[in-house]
């Protein structure tokens, strides 16, 4: 049975902490108008990690910025809803609610680990000072010396060693992977309900990544958090992710498990990104490359925005934008080969 909560007319399945619709974002540059998302959808259930993957400049860091209305002009978010429910039970459009209310739940109930540990972090402060300031944003009146007991446990739990001594340490004084884990450390500090992970591995060597994306699947078990991860590596999203939306030029091209988009891909488009993933079983010469480029979003093609690379690509794939179409449980597609006659 489906329980909904309601808070102006606003509805959200039990399962479910955040639901996206219709999201649109453009940017008024002097250019013209970049469409960077256009009609965006998608959901996260509790405690479950989705991933939002494509090539860079599709519009996976802009979605979900916009989620928590961080777009900074010339950008604006035309219209849309991200429906969220709070630990009261009281569901809240993130792209409505008053500056206050949107406060109190960016850094609490929603943290966001930024794709750069280095800019995340102020280098005139400590990364206790950091955590201390995350949580006192939200605990007024609250002590230094818990907030200080409470970096340390932090810390030891991001898995970084002698957290007693590193909680006094500056940025600069950390490698990248100690940085990384620090601002995971922070985003954790008030326990969110959610968390947005921003290429969390970036610039980081392979081991490093494995034990990143191992402290992160921990710490989503640990927290019963639903996840967002962000990333073009798709071996990243086969160990982390629950659920996949495949995204090309500002739009979702196609959702499903990631057993499905793995074994099962169905749109052109992720067959070929897929293709492009190095297979460390096989001696490949030349690893496969998706032929043309990432259309520019100011002039965006009619219809499908991947016909012009796709080879299966049709005189409707030029002229009419592909609906979503149901291929399976779970797993939708929008391209018009899967349209029923």
């Amino acid at each position: 049975m489906i329980v909904f909560y309601m808070d102006n007319n606003l509805y959200l399945p039990e399962n479910e902490i955040l639901r996206v619709e219709d999201l649109v974002v453009k940017f008024y540059t002097y250019a013209g108008v970049v469409h960077a998302v256009s009609g965006v959808s998608f959901y996260v259930k509790n405690g479950e990690a989705i991933a939002l993957v494509g090539e860079t400049g599709c519009g996976k860091t802009v979605t979900t910025r916009a989620i928590t209305r961080l777009i900074e002009s010339p950008g604006r978010v035309e219209s849309g809803r991200a429906l969220f429910r709070r630990p009261n039970g009281v569901v809240v459009d993130l792209l409505k609610v008053d500056p206050e209310t949107l406060r109190e739940i960016r850094g609490k109930e929603i943290a966001y680990i930024f794709q750069d540990p280095t800019s995340a972090l102020d280098p005139l402060y400590t990364i206790g000072f950091h955590i201390h300031e995350t949580i006192a944003e939200h605990s007024k009146n609250i002590k230094k010396k818990y907030t200080f007991k409470k970096a340390v446990e932090l810390l030891r739990q991001a898995l970084i060693p002698n957290p007693e001594v590193r909680v006094k340490n500056y940025p600069h004084e950390m490698s990248g992977g100690m940085r990384q884990r620090s601002v995971i450390a922070i985003s954790l500090s008030n326990s969110p309900r959610l968390l947005i992970a921003d290429e969390p591995t970036t610039n980081l060597d392979v081991t490093i990544q494995a034990q990143i994306l191992d402290l992160l699947r921990g710490l989503q078990e640990q927290y019963k958090m639903g996840v967002i991860l962000i990333t073009h590596n798709l071996g990243i999203v086969a160990e982390m992710a629950n659920r996949v939306y495949v995204m090309y030029a500002g739009k979702i091209v196609e959702e499903g498990t990631t057993e499905q988009i793995f074994y099962n891909p169905q749109h052109p488009y992720t067959k070929l990104l897929l293709r492009a993933v190095p297979d460390p079983t096989k001696r490949v010469e030349k690893l496969e490359s998706i032929p043309g480029v990432v259309p520019s979003l100011i002039n965006p093609p009619l219809g499908c925005r991947f016909h012009p690379r796709c080879p299966f690509a049709t005189t409707k794939c030029a002229s009419e934008e592909p609906p979503m179409i149901q291929v399976e449980n779970e797993h939708r597609v929008s391209c018009w080969l899967f349209e029923k006659s």
